[in-house]
């Protein structure tokens, strides 16, 4: 199926290893062998989980490095050389609505700012939540808990917590009982870590890992903040051009760079996608193309690719006019539609969605590469 809507690459895990495993070189070559056999090729890995104790600085840190970098250099003896991955506490990309519907009957998924703090407030009873949001939100989320449904409630909690999460980075799966319970487990872990004190562990991290990189020739990207801004009270330490400029200083080295997220970046208000797209493109080595419209109050919902913030036309005429031609990119969270929703794709993973993303991606490379040609 992939092959025939003209994919060449695949990004993809050893999922079935739990987080801070070793990655063998068998089970990688066994992937592998099985994507050639397809007459694809493994061009990315996404992700390489980095486990939590690396990120909060555990005691257990150190060992579970170690068992990375082995899983690096089994990754480069088999000749992949590209690793995305994220260093976001507990919880990766969130959304509070997995099909929202658009008039012509798809559906995308959407971020409703006021059921976010609803969930923070109300079901987490995070202590100390309502100092992050305004006297105005604050009461937008009174006027939900008087009309919101239990039934709700679970969805919210399935949402953000269960669905977005178990097949991202397992630390919470489904069928797990008492989900709400793990996930405060999980932040309680983080107390008395701020974005300094995440940002020094970041850079233990990647200062650690690259002389395997050098070795290998593996380039590390990290994935940006989803969304790019701090939430539950977590520090987010990759939400804007500020951040991510010191990450790539901090650590300055070529392999360590970044996956452009287009939709990620543009989610927030505060991030100009085409500049960013521009100032990093020499350290950017895999590239998401999504795109968001960000709503009134705060809220979100993934775009066309072909609209949006993340101006994929634009950063298509910038990838395809780099020398590097092996830069590989991907579409990312389609729509849901043509029975999509039937069959069971992981949020945002939908076959259909995506293949109509590809076509269009795939449009804006053809005319690209025309302009290019008359250019020379």
């Amino acid at each position: 199926m992939l092959r025939q809507i003209g994919v060449e690459g695949i990004v993809t895990a050893l999922h079935a290893i739990p987080n801070g495993e070793v990655w063998s070189e068998e089970a990688i070559r066994d992937l592998q062998r099985y994507i050639e056999a397809h007459g694809l090729r493994w061009s990315v890995v996404e992700s390489l989980p980095v486990s939590e104790a690396i990120k909060y600085g555990g005691a257990e840190r150190d060992q579970l490095i170690a068992n990375y970098k082995e899983s690096l250099r089994n990754l480069g003896r088999c000749g992949i050389h590209t690793v995305c991955y994220n260093f976001m506490p507990v919880i990766d990309w969130i959304r509070t609505d997995l099909a929202r519907p658009w008039e012509d009957g798809t559906t995308s998924l959407y971020f409703d700012y006021v059921r976010f703090a609803y969930f923070d407030l109300k079901i987490l009873e995070r202590a100390g939540a309502e100092q992050d949001y305004t006297p105005e939100l604050l009461a937008k989320v009174e006027a939900l808990d008087a009309t919101i449904t239990e039934e709700e409630r679970a969805a919210l909690v399935d949402t953000i917590i269960v669905k977005t999460q178990g097949f991202i980075n397992g630390n919470i799966r489904e069928g797990d009982k008492a989900p709400v319970a793990i996930f405060k487990r999980l932040l309680q872990q983080y107390e008395g870590i701020d974005r300094a004190q995440l940002r020094a562990n970041l850079c233990y991290f990647l200062e650690a890992i690259m002389p395997e990189c050098e070795e290998w020739g593996i380039n590390m990207c990290i994935h940006p903040d989803d969304p790019p801004y701090q939430v539950l009270g977590l520090p987010r330490i990759v939400t804007s051009e500020e951040d991510i400029a010191w990450m790539l200083s901090a650590v300055d080295n070529p392999h360590n760079g970044v996956t452009f997220c287009a939709g990620s970046l543009s989610s927030g208000a505060h991030n100009d996608v085409r500049k960013m797209a521009c100032r990093f493109l020499e350290r950017t080595h895999f590239v998401h193309l999504r795109s968001c419209h960000i709503l009134e109050g705060g809220n979100f919902i993934e775009a066309s690719h072909l609209e949006g913030r993340g101006h994929l036309v634009d950063l298509v005429r910038l990838y395809e006019a780099d020398p590097r031609h092996d830069l590989p990119m991907r579409v990312d969270h389609g729509r849901t539609m043509l029975g999509d929703e039937l069959l069971g794709y992981n949020p945002g993973y939908s076959f259909h969605g995506r293949m109509l993303a590809l076509a269009q991606v795939e449009g804006m490379m053809a005319v690209v590469r025309d302009e290019l040609k008359q250019t020379i």
